[in-house]
């Protein structure tokens, strides 16, 4: 199922918001695709912001498809700095849950940050 964008250019518009702050520091917005696996099946990811080896990912909600994809990306791909920008970190990974999205990052070696950490 394909997603419907928010906008002419953003996915969603936690993106769209963001945008301006990571454009200013540098980053390309979705400029390519990287290869990934999901055992025995093959996936394309499109990176959201990248500047260089360092990419970020924007979530307001991320599903347990989405950390599984992360969690394959990271192993996969460790010339790339993959960082989490999270609209919340301390979101709930699921209704009974106690781990946050930025429990779930910490404890899988994944970077994260809050979008209000973002300066320009």
């Amino acid at each position: 199922m394909k997603r419907k964008k928010n906008s002419e250019k953003y996915r969603s518009k936690f993106e769209e918001r963001l945008s301006a702050r990571l454009l200013k520091l540098g980053f390309k917005y979705e400029p390519y695709k990287i290869d990934y696996k999901v055992p025995e099946t093959k996936h394309k990811y499109t990176p959201d912001f990248v500047r260089g080896k360092l990419i970020y990912e924007l979530k307001g909600r991320f599903t347990a498809q989405d950390r599984k994809k992360m969690k394959l990306l990271v192993e996969q791909h460790p010339e790339f700095d993959f960082v989490m920008v999270f609209q919340n970190p301390n979101i709930k990974i699921n209704k009974n849950s106690k781990t946050t999205y930025a429990d779930w990052c910490n404890k899988n070696n994944i970077q994260w940050l809050s979008y209000k950490e973002i300066d320009v």
